[in-house]
C-alpha cells in the first residue's frame, strides 16, 4: 500500500468508506419502496474503485500483467493444483502475497469479493457468484499469506453459502472445507493476525490494532465452522454435523459476537441431538447454558443481537417464545432420561426388575467416580461471566439415569416446573397443536414416574392425573381441523385407562386369596374397561368414511394403531365381569368380531402381519378358543340357538 500513498489513494479509501457506511448504516433506514437503495450506490463507488485500482495497475509493469489475466475470467474456480489434487488454497507457487503485484491482486480480489457479496444482498445471486469467482481467480496465482488470507477464507464462505442456497450441498463443501484447510494451516505456519480486508483501502492510521484484526480473522473461520455444520447436517453427517456446530458456539461465547436468544436455541437444539445418542452430559449443559445466554437477552453483547426486533414489544414477545422453546426442550431432556432409566431397569413383562435395579446402583458408584473426568473430556461453554452460572444451573438435575423413586421424582419435578413455564406462553388460545404437544410430553412424564412407584394405587393416581389433563381437551377439538390431534389423544387415553385396568387387576389378585371383590371394585373395573374400549373405538370410527363405512384398506401410517386398537378392544370385551350370562355372551361376542377382524385383515393384506405379529398371534389362538366358551355359555344359558362356528 505505501507505494500507492497519494492523494488518489486518500480518496478512494475515502471512497471506500463511504461506500461501507452505506452498505452496513444506511441500508437499515432504506424504504419499503425501495429496499436495496443504499446498497446500489455502495456498488457504484466499488466499481469507481475498482476503475481506479486498474489505473494504479496499468503502471506497475509486467508482472502485474499476469494477475490481470486471472481475474478476467468469471469461470467457477476449479480447486485443483498442478498435480490434479485439490487445492487447499495455500500454494506453494505463484506471486507472493505481500509482494507489490500480490498486493494489487488482493486489492482488486477484496474489491471483487465485495461488489459479490452486494450483488448477493440484493438477490442477484448470479452475478454475485461471478464476482466471488473473479476473486478466487485473482487470488489464484498468490500464496496465502498475512496480507491475503482473510479474503481467501472469506470469499470461500460466500461462494459456500451460495452453493448450499442451489442445493449444491458437495461444491458447498469443497469450498469450506478448503477454507477449513487454509485457516488450519496458516495457524500452523504463522498465526499472526491477518490484515482485515478492509485494511486494503484504510490509512495507515486508520489501520486495526492486532487484537482487532484477531477477531475479526477468528470470527471469519467461526463462520467456516457454522456454515460446515450446516453442511454436515444436510450430508446426514450428524455427530460431526454436531460437533461442528458445538465448536462454533463455544467460538461465538469466547468472541463476544452473537445474538444471545438465536445462540440460546442453537445450544438447546443442539441438546437435542446429544438427549437422542444418550449423552445427557452434554446435553444438560447444552440446555444450562442456553437458559443462562437467554437470561442475556436485552443485554445484548453485539450490534446483531440489538437488532434481533423491530420493536420493543416485538422483542418481548420472541424472548418469551425462544424461552418458552428452550423449557420444551428441559422436558424432553427430563422425559429421555426416565424413558432410559425405565428400559435400562425393566424386567420382559415392563415391571422393575430388582436385581437389575440393585446391580445398577453398584455401578454407578463408579461411574460417579469417572463424572468428573467425563466432565473434562466435555466441551464447555462459558466465559468467566457466564461458566459459574451455568455449573450452577446443571446441579439442579442430574444427568445419570435415576435408580429409584427419589431419583426419578427428582428429574419429574424439573420436567414439571418446564412444563408449567412452557405452557403458560403456549397456551391453547392460538397454540392448539403446540399445547397439547406439552400436554402429551407432561402425560409422558407422569407415566414414566410410575414405573418408579411400588404401590399401585399410587401409580394408578399417577395415570388419573394423565387422564385429567387429556380428556377434556380431547373431547373439546373439533375432528374437522385437528383429526389427528384427537386421533393420537384418543389412543393415548385408552391406554391410560387400560393401564389403570390392568394395575386394578393385579390388586384384585392380591387379594383374590383372602376375599371376594366387592361390588364397588368389581364397578370400577368395568369403568376403566369400557373407557378404555370407548376411546380405542373412537379412535377407530375416525378412521371411517362420513357414512360409517370401515376401510377396506388401511393407510401406513394408521396401520399399526388401527390393529393394535382392535386387538386391545377385544381384550377388554374379554375382561368385563358381568353377572348375567346374556351380558357375558354379548361381550364375549364383540371380543371374538375383533380378534377375528385382526386375523381377517392380515390374511386379506400380508403386509400388515409383520407390524402385529404377536397381536396376531394371539388373535389366531383366540379366534380358536373363544368359540367353545361361547358356546359352553350358550348351553349354560339353555339356548337352542346353533353353534358357533
Amino acid at each position: 500500500m505505501a507505494s500507492l500513498r497519494s492523494d488518489e489513494w486518500r480518496a478512494i479509501c475515502d471512497i471506500f468508506t463511504n461506500a461501507q457506511n452505506l452498505t452496513e448504516v444506511e441500508s437499515r433506514k432504506d424504504p419499503e419502496n425501495e429496499p436495496f437503495r443504499s446498497k446500489y450506490k455502495a456498488r457504484e463507488l466499488l466499481h469507481e474503485i475498482y476503475s481506479a485500482l486498474k489505473c494504479f495497475e496499468a503502471g506497475d509493469g509486467e508482472d502485474q500483467q499476469e494477475v490481470e489475466d486471472g481475474g478476467g475470467s468469471a469461470q467457477l474456480p476449479v480447486e485443483q493444483s498442478v498435480d490434479g489434487q485439490r487445492d487447499d488454497g495455500v500454494g506453494q507457487w505463484g506471486l507472493s502475497g505481500d509482494s507489490p503485484a500480490g498486493l494489487r491482486a488482493a486489492q482488486l480480489g477484496a474489491v471483487e469479493y465485495y461488489l459479490g457479496v452486494n450483488h448477493l444482498d440484493t438477490e442477484e445471486l448470479s452475478a454475485g457468484q461471478e464476482h466471488l469467482t473473479n476473486c478466487l481467480n485473482l487470488l489464484g496465482r498468490c500464496k496465502a499469506s498475512s496480507d491475503n488470507v482473510s479474503l481467501f477464507i472469506n470469499a470461500r464462505n460466500q461462494l459456500g453459502i451460495l452453493s448450499a442456497g442451489w442445493d449444491e450441498t458437495e461444491t458447498a463443501q469443497g469450498f469450506l472445507e478448503t477454507a477449513e484447510s487454509i485457516y488450519l494451516r496458516y495457524m500452523k505456519e504463522d498465526g499472526s493476525p491477518p490484515t482485515d480486508m478492509t485494511e486494503y483501502f484504510t490509512t495507515e492510521e486508520n489501520l486495526l490494532t492486532h487484537q482487532e484484526r484477531t477477531k475479526r480473522f477468528e470470527l471469519a473461520y467461526t463462520h467456516t465452522m457454522y456454515y460446515l455444520a450446516q453442511v454436515y447436517k444436510n450430508l446426514g453427517q450428524n455427530e460431526r454435523a454436531a460437533t461442528y456446530c458445538h465448536s462454533t458456539l463455544q467460538r461465538q461465547l469466547k468472541l463476544k459476537e452473537f445474538s444471545p436468544m438465536e445462540w440460546a436455541l442453537n445450544a438447546a437444539s443442539l441438546s437435542q441431538y446429544y438427549i437422542t445418542k444418550g449423552h445427557y452430559m452434554e446435553g444438560r449443559h447444552c440446555l444450562s447454558a442456553a437458559t443462562v445466554v437467554a437470561g442475556l437477552a436485552g443485554e445484548a453483547p453485539s450490534e446483531a443481537a440489538a437488532q434481533e426486533s423491530e420493536t420493543e414489544s416485538e422483542c418481548r414477545e420472541q424472548l418469551r417464545q425462544k424461552r418458552a422453546d428452550i423449557a420444551r426442550c428441559w422436558i424432553k431432556y427430563c422425559l429421555n432420561l426416565l424413558e432410559d432409566a425405565k428400559k435400562l431397569l425393566e424386567d420382559n413383562i415392563g415391571e422393575l426388575d430388582t436385581d437389575r435395579q440393585e446391580e445398577s446402583k453398584r455401578a454407578r458408584r463408579q461411574e460417579e467416580e469417572e463424572e468428573e473426568k467425563g466432565r473434562k473430556s466435555a466441551v464447555l461453554f462459558g466465559s468467566e461471566d457466564t461458566f459459574d452460572s451455568i455449573a450452577s444451573l446443571e446441579e439442579k438435575v442430574c444427568c445419570l439415569c435415576p435408580l429409584d423413586l427419589t431419583e426419578a421424582r427428582a428429574v419429574f419435578l424439573v420436567g414439571q416446573n418446564y412444563a408449567t413455564q412452557a405452557k403458560e406462553y403456549f397456551q391453547m388460545d392460538g397454540y392448539v397443536t403446540d399445547h397439547v404437544e406439552i400436554l402429551q410430553d407432561y402425560s409422558a412424564l407422569f407415566r414414566a414416574l410410575a414405573f418408579f412407584e411400588e404401590d399401585l394405587e399410587q401409580r394408578c393416581k399417577m395415570h388419573k392425573q394423565r387422564v385429567d389433563m387429556l380428556e377434556t381437551i380431547c373431547n373439546d377439538l373439533n375432528s374437522r381441523y385437528y383429526l389427528m390431534i384427537r386421533r393420537q389423544l384418543m389412543f393415548e387415553l385408552a391406554e391410560i385407562y387400560s393401564e389403570m385396568m390392568d394395575l386394578k387387576l393385579m390388586l384384585a389378585n392380591r387379594q383374590a386369596d383372602t376375599q371376594s371383590l366387592d361390588s364397588h371394585t368389581v364397578t370400577k373395573f368395568n369403568h376403566l374397561c369400557s373407557s378404555s374400549a370407548k376411546y380405542f373405538q373412537m379412535f377407530l370410527d375416525s378412521l371411517c368414511s362420513p357414512e360409517g363405512k370401515v376401510p377396506e384398506h388401511l393407510e401406513e401410517e394408521v396401520l399399526r394403531p388401527a390393529l393394535v386398537a382392535r386387538f386391545r378392544v377385544a381384550r377388554l370385551y374379554g375382561h368385563i365381569i358381568s353377572s348375567p350370562p346374556s351380558d357375558q355372551l354379548e361381550n364375549l361376542n364383540k371380543s371374538l368380531d375383533n380378534y377375528k377382524y385382526v386375523v381377517q385383515y392380515c390374511e386379506s393384506h400380508p403386509e400388515a402381519a409383520a407390524t402385529v405379529e404377536t397381536e396376531l398371534e394371539l388373535s389366531r389362538e383366540m379366534v380358536g378358543l373363544l368359540p367353545l366358551k361361547i358356546n359352553w355359555l350358550k348351553a349354560r344359558m339353555g339356548t337352542n340357538n346353533s353353534l358357533v362356528d
